[in-house]
C-alpha cells in the first residue's frame, strides 16, 4: 500500500525584525532613532488625535472633582497652588457665575479642604447664609449682625490693639498706622454709602485728624459718637486742617455737613446703630469664623453693603494684627482663608467704594492670608456709574490667581474674555452650562440645570480645567442651601 505523500505546510509570511529587514541591502539598522515629540494645545494640534496624549490635571490642594472630559481628578485650592504647586502668582481667586449653579458651593468645599490642611475659613460678611453651618461644623465662630441682633463697632480696631501694646519700635508704629488706615477708610466707606457719592478730599483730612486727636484723648475702645464729639470740640489740630483762619464760625460752616452726616450714623439715618455701639462679639482668631449678616432684609440694599465693608474691615484688621505678632514670634504662624461674598452689593451701594474694597485688599497683602472674591457676573463689576470705578473692578478679575467661572450668558462672553482668555470652545462650554432646566415630566418638576455644580478653571493664558463638583455624604448637610445639591443627586 502506498503512502500518500504529504502536504507541504503553507509558507509563514515574512515579518521584519524590530530593527527592519535583515540581510545584505534590506534595510536593517543599528540604531533606532527615537521620534520627535511636540506639545502644544488642543486648538493647535485637534487635527493630530489620537496621536497625541494631553497632559494631566494639578493633584495638589483641595479636592474638587472630576474633569468633564477627561475623567481625571482636579486638586485646586488658590493656596495650596501659590504655596506648593507655584501654578499661580497671588494666593487669590474669583469666582463667577450665575446664581443657582452653585458658586458658594465650590468654595464650601475648598475652605473645608484647606480647613483639614490647617488654614482656618473665614466668611466675612454671609447674606444667605451658605457658610454657617459649615462654620459650624469645624467648631468656627458664629457672629450673629443685624438690627437688634448684634453690633460691629466702626472704629473698633480688633485684636490690633493688643497686638500694638505688645510690639515695640517700627512693627509697633506699622501696626498702629494699619489701625488708623483702616478707621478711616471704614468711617469714609459708611459716608459713601450713606451719602451716595465719597466724602470730600477736605472731611476725610478732618476725619484723619479727629481720629488721631481721638487715640490721645480717649483711654479704651471709641465710638462714631466720640470721634462726633472731637469734631464738635473743635480741637486746635482739627480746626488747622478745616483751614478755617482762625475764624470758628468758618469752621462749624466747613464741618456742618460732616456733623450731619456722622450723626446719621449714630442711629437717625438709614444705617441704623448697627455701626455706631460697642461690639458685640469679639471675633477670635484661632479658629473659622462666619458674620452672619443674613438677618439684614435684602430691601435694605445700603445696609447689606455696609455691614458687608464694616466686617471686611474689622476681619482683615484683625488677621493682619496676628501676622504682625506672628513675624515678631510673639505668637504662632497661623493661615486664613478669606471669603467675600456678593462682592457686587458693596460696589453698586454707592460711587467710590471700588477705592474702599480696593485699599482693603490691598492692605491685606502679608503672607499666608488666601482670598476668594464672588460674583454673578462682570456685568456686576462693570455696571458702575464711571468709567474710574469700572476700570478698578475689572482689575479684581485681572490681579486674581486664578479665574472659576460656572454657567454665563453669551452676552457675558465679550466682557469676560478682555481680562480672561478664553478659546471658542470653552466659551461655548460656559455659554452651555447657562441653559434652563428641562422639565421632568415623570417627577413633575424641573429637572437639575446642566451647569449646576460644573465650572472652569482658569489661570492666565494655560486651557481652562472644566470640573463638576463632586459632594460626599457628609457634606450634603452643610450644602443643603437654596441650590439644593441633595435633590439634584
Amino acid at each position: 500500500m502506498s503512502k500518500k505523500p504529504k502536504t507541504p505546510a503553507p509558507a509563514r509570511p515574512r515579518k521584519p525584525g524590530m530593527r527592519g529587514w535583515p540581510g545584505w541591502g534590506a534595510g536593517s539598522v543599528g540604531y533606532v532613532e527615537a521620534p520627535a515629540e511636540w506639545r502644544g494645545t488642543t486648538v493647535q494640534v485637534c487635527g493630530l488625535w489620537p496621536f497625541v496624549a494631553g497632559s494631566g490635571t494639578p493633584m495638589v490642594g483641595v479636592p474638587i472633582g472630576r474633569n468633564t472630559i477627561t475623567g481625571a481628578s482636579l486638586c485646586c485650592d488658590p493656596i495650596s497652588w501659590f504655596t506648593r504647586a507655584n501654578l499661580i502668582l497671588n494666593p487669590s481667586e474669583f469666582v463667577l457665575g450665575r446664581p443657582g449653579l452653585g458658586k458658594s458651593t465650590i468654595v464650601r468645599r475648598q475652605a473645608l479642604g484647606l480647613a483639614a490642611f490647617g488654614t482656618h475659613p473665614m466668611v466675612f460678611g454671609d447674606l444667605k447664609p451658605d457658610y454657617v453651618d459649615l462654620i459650624e461644623a469645624l467648631g468656627g465662630q458664629v457672629i450673629s449682625l443685624g438690627r437688634g441682633r448684634g453690633y460691629l463697632n466702626a472704629l473698633d480696631p480688633g485684636a490690633a490693639a493688643g497686638a500694638a501694646q505688645r510690639l515695640t519700635g517700627d512693627r509697633r508704629r506699622a501696626v498702629l498706622a494699619d489701625i488708623h488706615g483702616r478707621r478711616l477708610n471704614t468711617v469714609s466707606a459708611l459716608l459713601t454709602i450713606l451719602r451716595g457719592e465719597p466724602p470730600t478730599d477736605r472731611e476725610e483730612t478732618l476725619v484723619s485728624g479727629a481720629l488721631t486727636v481721638l487715640d490721645e484723648r480717649h483711654q479704651g475702645v471709641p465710638v462714631l459718637a466720640d470721634l462726633l464729639q472731637v469734631i464738635k470740640d473743635a480741637p486746635e489740630p482739627v480746626r488747622h486742617l478745616a483751614l478755617d483762619r482762625g475764624n470758628l464760625g468758618r469752621y462749624r460752616d466747613i464741618t456742618e455737613g460732616l456733623e450731619s452726616s456722622l450723626t446719621a450714623l449714630l442711629g437717625g439715618g438709614r444705617l441704623g446703630d448697627m455701626f455706631a455701639r460697642p461690639t458685640s462679639v469679639p471675633m477670635e482668631v484661632d479658629r473659622p469664623v462666619v458674620f452672619d449678616v443674613s438677618a439684614i432684609d435684602d430691601s435694605e440694599a445700603l445696609l447689606q453693603a455696609a455691614a458687608l465693608l464694616t466686617c471686611w474691615s474689622y476681619g482683615f484688621g484683625t488677621i493682619s494684627a496676628v501676622q504682625a505678632l506672628a513675624d515678631a514670634g510673639l505668637a504662632p504662624q497661623r493661615h486664613y482663608f478669606v471669603i467675600m461674598d456678593e462682592l457686587w452689593r458693596v460696589l453698586r451701594a454707592g460711587r467710590g467704594l471700588v477705592d474702599r474694597v480696593d485699599a482693603l485688599t490691598r492692605l491685606n497683602r502679608q503672607r499666608g492670608v488666601g482670598t476668594a472674591m464672588i460674583t454673578h457676573t462682570m456685568s456686576d463689576l462693570l455696571a458702575l456709574p464711571t468709567e474710574e470705578d469700572r476700570m478698578k473692578a475689572k482689575g479684581f478679575v485681572e490681579r486674581a490667581g486664578m479665574v472659576i467661572t460656572g454657567g454665563l450668558p453669551e452676552a457675558e462672553m465679550p466682557q469676560l474674555t478682555q481680562v480672561v482668555g478664553m478659546s471658542r470652545a470653552e466659551q461655548e462650554m460656559v455659554v452651555g452650562w447657562s441653559s434652563p432646566p428641562a422639565w421632568d415630566s415623570s417627577a413633575n418638576r424641573e429637572g437639575a440645570p446642566p451647569g449646576r455644580g460644573k465650572f472652569l478653571v482658569k489661570v492666565g493664558g494655560r486651557p481652562g480645567i472644566p470640573v463638576s463638583v463632586e459632594l460626599t455624604e457628609a457634606e450634603l448637610g452643610i450644602n443643603d442651601t437654596n441650590r439644593r445639591w441633595a435633590a439634584a443627586r
